[in-house]
């Protein structure tokens, strides 16, 4: 599966109906899901991963009901809001990995909306210093000063991984 998928209003790549039944199919499986979403103002790059994501004032959490494509419009509701709202737009990329769809508003082109599942926290656990220890797809690490293994099993294919990053 690729990492992103990308619809644009007038492309001529030849995926890119597909790619919006994609994103329509995520869009309309976020039903009844707490979301965050979050406007910002597109820098004069135009590279939105420069943007600051972390929270902001007017940014919302709330759970989305009803979301659909229709045409290039997205539509949704808020919890126990009569209105139906909705924007038309112009591009439409999914992160598939962090599940943020980044909305790019026909009617205001200098904005982007990132509506995201809400954040998943993991703990980190710091190893100074570490035994390692490998044997076949497993990596050890043993840190004595805390008393502390960690234990790593990989797929053949995470380990060919692993092995082409550390080259």
């Amino acid at each position: 599966m690729q990492l992103k998928t990308i619809w644009q209003l007038g492309s001529n790549n030849p995926e890119n109906p597909n790619n919006l039944d994609t994103i329509r199919q995520w869009w309309a499986a976020i039903a009844d899901t707490e979301i965050t979403w979050r406007q910002r103002l597109i820098p004069a790059s135009g590279d939105i991963t420069e943007l600051d994501w972390e929270p902001q004032r007017f940014d919302e959490i709330f759970e989305i009901a009803t979301p659909e494509i229709r045409g290039i419009t997205l539509y949704w509701r808020k919890p126990n809001s009569p209105t139906e709202s909705n924007t038309t737009v112009q591009k439409l990329e999914l992160n598939h990995t962090s599940q943020e769809l980044y909305i790019f508003p026909k009617s205001q082109q200098q904005l982007v909306i990132r509506v995201a599942l809400p954040e998943v926290k993991y703990q980190r656990i710091e190893i100074n210093n570490p035994a390692v220890l490998v044997e076949k797809n497993i990596i050890l690490f043993q840190d004595a000063t805390q008393l502390l293994e960690v234990q790593i099993k990989l797929t053949p294919e995470q380990l060919n991984q692993l092995k082409e990053k550390l080259k």
